[in-house]
């Protein structure tokens, strides 16, 4: 049978509960408790309410007003602060449970950011991964970093946040490998030209430590990482510093011209709207800025004097291989620009796109 120590109940009662209760026995007001303690009926009403704790010298006060042993009421007060506590450790135990659920794990151990663990460890683990101290800190971190940001966003979003701040939290903690120069806008420009020629070599081993190294020069940190499950991102752009700036993409669709438009759509993102934060993914609806930044990718790409000259192109591999050679870009840049004009179907000539594999990067 349960004993009175068993007890533990999801509510603490304040010292203030006893002292009303002794106040309708004696038919006394809160003005009259308050001019017997000699203090204010704001802070008798903070003490029924326990805002205010019990101190050594309130409850000789208490005792001398209401009856009761001084002892009493320092017992009262301790249970009572013990109690909230017992209660907040709790709450505080069933949050970081429900956190740690959230996060997409199986994938953080998957792409090796955190390392297998025990259920008991497996908190920690997560936790040194965001670089915080408990689930309340991470909430503190991300979720104001969510809500400010200025994303594409969905109505089942909210639920995916922990996803999406532990692949923007990778890429932080990647882009911080990356030795940059101080952020130029100028500069970062002035590199887009030849970044773009990137787009006709195949081997993503040779064309990405070129890209990172070009956008380092200028203050930019690429990021390319895997997005775990429930995270939609196929793209992200925030500035880290003022002198740095991290464009992360995910390589979501594994062909290259979803992945070369992603880099130029971020790259219009620094150059348009920095330095707010950025979040793309195809499922998610558009906004002003994502269809500046959708312009500026295709402009790049494919130039505005070659518009024309583009939309005449037959579905005739040879011509849009001999077309994209002579604009200077990769045959799937030229087949996915015009399967999004709607002059190809999504089906023709996806043979000229290059496939990617995550072994091969």
């Amino acid at each position: 049978m349960p004993t009175q120590n068993d007890f533990s109940p999801d509510w603490a009662s304040p010292p203030g509960e006893t002292i009303t209760d002794i106040l309708a026995e004696m038919n006394l007001s809160v003005r009259d408790f308050a001019a017997k303690m000699r203090c204010t009926a704001k802070t008798a009403t903070d003490l029924f309410y326990g805002r205010i704790a019990i101190t050594t010298e309130t409850a000789e006060q208490l005792a001398r007003v209401l009856g009761a042993s001084a002892t009493f009421w320092m017992t009262r007060e301790a249970q009572y602060r013990e109690d909230l506590t017992r209660i907040q450790d709790e709450q505080k135990g069933s949050d970081e449970d429900e956190w740690l659920t959230d996060l997409p794990v199986r994938d953080m151990v998957k792409f090796g950011w955190i390392k297998p663990a025990p259920k008991a460890e497996l908190k920690d683990e997560c936790l040194h991964f965001f670089g915080v101290q408990t689930a309340e800190a991470w909430r503190d971190k991300y979720d104001e970093v969510l809500e400010l940001a200025v994303f594409r966003t969905s109505p089942t979003f909210a639920s995916q946040a922990a996803s999406v701040a532990a692949w923007l939290r990778r890429g932080e903690l990647e882009s911080a490998l990356v030795n940059c120069q101080p952020w130029s806008l100028e500069r970062f420009k002035s590199i887009l030209p030849t970044v773009r020629a990137l787009t006709r070599t195949a081997d993503p081993k040779l064309f990405i430590p070129t890209l990172v190294q070009q956008c380092a020069s200028c203050g930019v940190a690429v990021a390319i990482t895997p997005s775990p499950t429930g995270c939609r991102a196929s793209g992200a752009t925030q500035f880290i510093s003022p002198e740095k700036a991290l464009l992360m993409l995910s390589f979501r669709y594994l062909s290259d011209d979803h992945f070369w438009f992603t880099f130029f759509h971020e790259a219009g993102h620094l150059i348009l709207h920095s330095p707010s934060l950025f979040l793309e993914g195809s499922d998610l609806p558009s906004s002003e800025a994502e269809a500046e930044a959708n312009q500026f990718a295709a402009n790049v790409l494919i130039p505005p004097q070659f518009e024309n000259a583009l939309l005449k192109l037959p579905v005739d591999g040879r011509q849009v291989m001999r077309f994209a050679r002579q604009i200077g870009v990769s045959p799937g840049i030229v087949v996915g620009q015009l399967q999004h004009r709607g002059h190809f179907t999504q089906r023709q000539l996806n043979n000229l796109k290059r496939r990617f594999r995550w072994t091969a990067i």
